[in-house]
């Protein structure tokens, strides 16, 4: 049976923030509030009115007062992050008691439980600075756009950053192949297929496969070959809130979970072999990536056929050239005894990654 993480605990450890403060003695309400944290990965903590030790009330990040409660919380301190939830849809005072407690707005369950779903889990794992996303795409196959997604993963991670590789392409054979962890535990693809709205960050984290410092989501050795486009958007989504940087592997085929990935890249490497054939089919992936993706650029790999060089790939196809991917002699044979593309800061490849990932983040701020 497939597996999802859309609700599931809260992340520990790094990135763990406290919980909401809920307000109420509504038995029904407090159900559903319960209910709706832990959708979001939230611990919060109960109180029947404003909790006797005043900074408690202070320093919740978020405040869920019942409206059995409002009239015992009049007199609290005013603060940002107070919201009234209630079931009655058609109470005419509901107004005049949030003004009461100068609460940010009202909320009317059930329908308004997707947007405090993501208003908490917002609050649990933070509003920080979104992951850098990067997709790799090839301009034909076997150009190398797998070798460099799985370099610049690794090669992210060695540096310290917080790393997710996402395996976008269901016919490729599997990252955690690539990398030498198709045994290593933790969910694939398959396990998601039945995410969909919000999915937890930390939860999704915790949940996939640990290789060479980063995390993996890959596919499994199964049959199923497709991703929902809503599972692909909300996995996306929650591993681009942990901040970072996130990695996508996409197929030259543009279908619509395809598409749901390229809308939420930052940038697209488009690896193009330097041979006219390769151009020729890389020119028609660039148009219709381009249909969805504005930052599309170009890595060109060689040997070089004759008359061509990086520059004249780039005229062609009209776009910025981040660079000559290098050859690195004995990568297959490193495959072979498990070790990832870009494994060694002094190789070629991930001399090339770390000068990318110095130029992307630049500006970026704190990891």
């Amino acid at each position: 049976m497939a597996k999802s993480i859309t609700s599931d605990r809260a992340p520990t450890g790094e990135g763990r923030r406290a919980g909401p403060l809920i307000v109420t003695e509504d038995a029904d309400l407090l159900d559903d509030l319960l209910r709706l944290c832990a959708a979001a990965g939230a611990h919060p903590e109960v109180y029947h009115s404003v909790p006797e030790r005043g900074a408690c009330w202070e320093a919740a990040p978020l405040i869920l007062v019942g409206d059995d409660a409002a009239a015992r919380c009049r007199g609290a301190v005013r603060r940002r992050g107070v919201l009234l939830v209630g079931h009655d849809q058609d109470d005419p005072e509901v107004w005049r008691r949030a003004v009461e407690i100068g609460a940010d707005c009202v909320l009317r369950l059930p329908d308004a439980e997707g947007w405090l779903v993501d208003r908490i889990a917002d609050v649990v794992e933070g509003a920080g600075r979104q992951a850098l996303t990067v997709g790799v795409i090839g301009g034909r196959g076997g150009a190398g756009a797998s070798t460099l997604a799985c370099a610049l993963a690794v090669t992210a991670a060695r540096d310290g950053r917080r790393t997710m590789l996402v395996d976008g392409d269901p016919l490729g054979g599997g990252l955690d192949v690539l990398l030498g962890g198709e045994q290593a535990e933790g969910l694939r693809w398959p396990d998601l297929a039945a995410s969909k709205g919000r999915v937890a960050g930390g939860a999704l984290e915790e949940s996939l496969p640990s290789l060479w410092g980063l995390r993996v989501l890959s596919w499994d050795r199964g049959d199923s070959v497709t991703i929902r486009p809503e599972a692909m958007r909300s996995v996306l989504a929650a591993a681009r809130r942990r901040g970072g940087v996130v990695v996508v592997d996409l197929p030259r085929r543009v279908d619509d979970a395809t598409a749901e990935a390229l809308a939420q890249l930052d940038l697209g490497l488009l690896v193009v072999p330097a041979e006219l054939r390769a151009v020729a089919g890389a020119k028609r992936v660039a148009s219709m990536v381009g249909m969805v993706l504005r930052d599309l650029r170009v890595v060109v790999r060689g040997p070089y056929a004759a008359g061509v060089d990086e520059q004249w790939v780039a005229q062609v196809l009209d776009l910025p050239l981040v660079g000559e991917m290098p050859l690195e002699v004995g990568l297959m044979a490193a495959l072979d005894t498990g070790t990832p593309p870009g494994d060694s800061a002094r190789g070629p490849l991930g001399r090339f990654c770390t000068a990318f990932w110095e130029r992307a983040l630049a500006g970026e701020g704190a990891p």
